[in-house]
């Protein structure tokens, strides 16, 4: 059967990205849950290495060292949103929308990028899922703190058939 989006593992291909392992939860809270058509994922940190990637925008992180860390997150989602979908006996083609994103920017008071920072994420989903399917809605928040220090959260709501 073929979706709309069925190329978005030859996408992943095309952009060098291999999808990684689900992350093991660091509190009480699972991965991912399903209601009806929609998987919700728990907020995922920035991450390079398996290391948590610490520090404040604003402070000791550029905007663009920000957006790059937004960009891993959205590869590690969507790492989470294969298995979760594996679970299913489904894959990524079955992503009908990427509903939407929110963004916390662990930043200081007087940073106001915190948007730019999360076109990171927002631009890795258009690029392999297509306009149609990657468009979402958005918020992108600053913060005072992130758990373990990370400079950037995001959390998603993805719909699928």
């Amino acid at each position: 059967m073929t979706t709309p989006n069925a190329s978005v593992y030859q996408q992943l291909e095309t952009l060098g990205i291999t999808l990684p392992p689900v992350a093991v939860p660091a509190a009480a809270y699972v991965p991912y849950a399903q209601t009806g058509h929609l998987i919700f994922l728990s907020g995922h940190i920035a991450r390079r290495d398996g290391q948590v990637i610490v520090g404040q925008l604003g402070k000791n992180i550029t905007t663009q060292e920000g957006k790059a860390a937004a960009r891993l997150i959205a590869i590690d989602l969507m790492g989470t949103l294969h298995a979760a979908l594996a679970a299913t006996g489904k894959d990524l083609s079955h992503v009908t929308r990427i509903v939407k994103l929110m963004s916390l920017v662990n930043s200081t008071g007087d940073f106001t990028e915190q948007h730019l920072v999360t076109n990171g994420a927002s631009e890795l989903f258009g690029e392999v899922f297509g306009p149609a399917i990657g468009a979402h809605a958005r918020s992108a928040f600053g913060v005072a703190q992130i758990p373990m220090g990370a400079c950037v959260e995001i959390e998603l709501i993805a719909e699928i058939a």
